[in-house]
C-alpha cells in the first residue's frame, strides 16, 4: 500500500512539473510582443508563435537529443553545437549562455538567443520545422483571441 501511495505522489509531481512548463499561446504572444519581436528581422509575431509551437509545442523545458550528440533546448529548441554551452558536447556558445538558461520560465535568455540566430544568415530558415510548417503559410490565426497589451 505504501509503495502505491509513493508511486501516485511521484507521478503527480511529474505531471505538475510537466504542465508547468507549457506556456499559454497568448501569454507567449504578449511576452514576445513586449520584447519587440513583432517585425524583428521581418518576421511577424505569428511567425514566432508558429516557430515556438512547431519546435516545442510551447514547452519551455523541452530538451531533445540529436543524432550527432548535440541537444536542442527550450521553447525555440536552440542547439548546443553553436548557441549555448551544455557542458556535454563541443559548443561555439555564440549566445554566451548555459543551455540550462534556455529552460527557465524567464524567457529573456531564449528570446535574446533566438534574436541572434534570426539576425544571422538564414533567419528563421535555420529551423527546419519552421521551414516545413510555417514558411509561406497564412499564420495570422496564431494571434486569434490574444490581447497584446
Amino acid at each position: 500500500m505504501m509503495m502505491r501511495v509513493l508511486f501516485i505522489c511521484v507521478v503527480s509531481c511529474l505531471l505538475v512539473v510537466n504542465d508547468g512548463s507549457i506556456i499559454n499561446r497568448c501569454t507567449l504572444a504578449r511576452i514576445l510582443y513586449q520584447e519587440d519581436l513583432d517585425g524583428f528581422e521581418g518576421y511577424s509575431l505569428p511567425h514566432w508563435l508558429c516557430l515556438a509551437f512547431v519546435e516545442s509545442k510551447f514547452n519551455i523545458s523541452k530538451v531533445t537529443e540529436n543524432a550527432d550528440g548535440t541537444f536542442d533546448y527550450g521553447i525555440f529548441q536552440i542547439n548546443s553545437r553553436y548557441w549555448c554551452n551544455d557542458y556535454q558536447s563541443h559548443s561555439e556558445n555564440f549566445c554566451r549562455l548555459d543551455c540550462e538558461e534556455l529552460l527557465n520560465p524567464n524567457l529573456i535568455p531564449s528570446i535574446h538567443c533566438a534574436k541572434m540566430i534570426v539576425s544571422g544568415s538564414g533567419g528563421m530558415k535555420n529551423w527546419v520545422d519552421w521551414r516545413l510548417h510555417c514558411l509561406g503559410r497564412p499564420l495570422s490565426y496564431w494571434l486569434t483571441g490574444c490581447r497584446l497589451v
